[in-house]
């Protein structure tokens, strides 16, 4: 393991999908599951949104696409809370299921905003 991957992505993991998150997901992985944390940290968050060639913004963005088409709702969740905190508005997010819908599906798409809109009304509030 390359530390100062790892720190990077630990740092990058933290502020996106938040300290609780983070925590939650590494004191539920126990010792079966830690290497594999220890993988998503630096591998997907250090080496690769740790790179500079996209703003966290975007990053969050095709996140947030790939996993509604792969259907991981639990994942959707955490990267949706990520999103707002990196800046995405729920008219980009709503776009983005919209792509969704035409490259992937009508399920893929309809489950997501399903999984968006609640993650919106605990973040923000009921829509109006």
């Amino acid at each position: 393991m390359n530390d100062s991957t790892y720190e990077q992505g630990m740092e990058i993991r933290r502020a996106v999908v938040g300290d609780e998150y983070v925590d939650g997901a590494l004191a539920a992985a126990g010792e079966l599951g830690a290497p594999l944390q220890d993988l998503v940290t630096e591998y997907c968050w250090g080496a690769v949104w740790g790179r500079p060639g996209l703003e966290r913004k975007t990053r969050s963005l095709i996140n947030i696409a790939m996993i509604s088409a792969l259907n991981r709702p639990n994942e959707l969740r955490a990267h949706l809370r990520g999103a707002l905190r990196n800046g995405v508005t729920p008219e980009e997010i709503r776009e983005v299921f919209l792509q969704v819908a035409a490259y992937c599906g009508f399920p893929a798409a309809l489950d997501g905003f399903k999984t968006a809109q609640a993650v919106l009304e605990a973040e923000t509030g009921p829509a109006a």
